[in-house]
C-alpha cells in the first residue's frame, strides 16, 4: 500500500494514540518521580524528625542526671545527719543512764559541787538543799557543812530537807524565801547542757564541723 493510498482518517488516530501514549508516558514519568520525591521527602523529614526525637529525648536524660546529681549531695548530707543523730541520741541515752546509776564519780562530792556552784553564785546568807528521800537519809546533815566549805563565804546558813517532788539526782537549792530556786539535778544540768555538749561531741568525733555557739549557763533560774 502507498502513501496516497494510506487513509487520513486511520493515520490521524494513530498519530492521536501515538501522542496520548507519549503523554502518558511523560505523565507517568513524571508521576513516578514526583513519587520518589514525595518518598525521599518524607524519608527526610521522618529522619529529621526522629533526630529531633533523639536530640530532645537526650536533653531530657541529660536534665534528668543533673537533678539526680544535685540530689545527691542532699541526700547524702540528709542520711549523714540522721546517722549523727542516731549516735547522739544513744551517747545521750548512756549518759542519762550513767547519772541514773551514779556510775564513773562521786555522787556525794558531786551534790555537794553542784549545791555550792548554785549558791555561790548569788548574794544570800540563808538557803534550802532539797534532795530525794534516798539521798536525804544517805548525805545525812553534813552535807551542808561540805557545801559551806565549798562556797567559802563566811555567814552562809544552809539546811538539808526532802523535796515536796521526784528529785532524782542532784541538788535543788532555794532561798530560804523560796524567791528563787536553781535546778541542779543531774539529768537536768545535763538537759541544759546538751545542746552544746552535742556540737563539742559531734565536733571531737568527726561526726560533723565544729561549730561556734553560746555556751549555756550552768545554772538556770527557774522561779
Amino acid at each position: 500500500m502507498t502513501a496516497a493510498n494510506t487513509d487520513p482518517q486511520r493515520v490521524l488516530t494513530e498519530e492521536i494514540i501515538a501522542d496520548a501514549r507519549r503523554q502518558a508516558e511523560r505523565l507517568s514519568a513524571r508521576t513516578r518521580r514526583e513519587a520518589e520525591d514525595a518518598v525521599r521527602k518524607a524519608r527526610d523529614e521522618i529522619a529529621k524528625d526522629r533526630e529531633q526525637r533523639l536530640a530532645a529525648a537526650r536533653a531530657e536524660a541529660e536534665r534528668r542526671r543533673l537533678l539526680i546529681l544535685a540530689t545527691v549531695p542532699v541526700e547524702v548530707g540528709r542520711m549523714r545527719a540522721t546517722r549523727v543523730e542516731k549516735v547522739l541520741e544513744s551517747i545521750h541515752e548512756a549518759a542519762c543512764d550513767r547519772l541514773r546509776r551514779r556510775e564513773g564519780f562521786d555522787y556525794r562530792q558531786t551534790v555537794a559541787a553542784l549545791a555550792a556552784d548554785a549558791v555561790g553564785r548569788v548574794q544570800g546568807d540563808a538557803f534550802v538543799l532539797e534532795l530525794a528521800e534516798a539521798d536525804r537519809a544517805a548525805l545525812g546533815d553534813g552535807l551542808a557543812e561540805e557545801v559551806r566549805r565549798l562556797v567559802g563565804r563566811g555567814g552562809v546558813r544552809m539546811t538539808v530537807a526532802q523535796a515536796a517532788g521526784p528529785v532524782g539526782g542532784g541538788v535543788i537549792v532555794r532561798d530560804a524565801a523560796g524567791r528563787r530556786v536553781w535546778d541542779n539535778r543531774l539529768e537536768a544540768r545535763l538537759e541544759r547542757f546538751w545542746p552544746m555538749l552535742r556540737r563539742e561531741i559531734a565536733a571531737r568525733t568527726a561526726l560533723a564541723p565544729a561549730a561556734a555557739g553560746p555556751k549555756p549557763d550552768v545554772l538556770r533560774k527557774e522561779s
